[in-house]
């Protein structure tokens, strides 16, 4: 409860933020896609600005994740070595118990029959 009470708390002003920067920055802005031709380039594209700021901002969110994400991946395959290897110490401690349980059972009685000897 108080995670989405503090995540609405910095949430809400954020938004507010970036509805007013869309506002003000509504003039469109020519961005060339060209390198080659400055004066003629081939590709160009207008939009206002708060789209390119917004857009800018939320691929360099992606990159950076997807980049912080590769990074942490050692850490991954540690976690998965680490968790297969207690899977089978679990089992094979199981395994263990069980077989100190078997051994420390007083032995089940069962009843020799006893025959006499064939009279001659």
């Amino acid at each position: 409860m108080i995670r989405k009470v503090i995540g609405a708390l910095i949430l809400f002003p954020l938004a507010v933020v970036i509805v007013l920067i869309a506002i003000a920055n509504r003039q469109p802005v020519t961005i060339s896609l060209d390198p080659f031709l400055a004066e003629r380039p081939a590709l160009t594209v207008s939009w206002p600005l708060f789209l390119v700021i917004l857009t800018a901002v939320m691929a360099g969110v992606v990159i950076g994740g997807t980049a912080a994400w590769l990074r942490q991946g050692k850490w991954r395959r540690a976690a998965r070595h680490a968790r297969a290897e207690l899977h089978i110490a679990r089992t094979e401690k199981e395994a263990l118990r069980q077989r100190l349980d078997a051994a420390e059972r007083p032995p089940a009685r069962t009843a020799i029959a006893y025959r006499r000897p064939p009279a001659a």
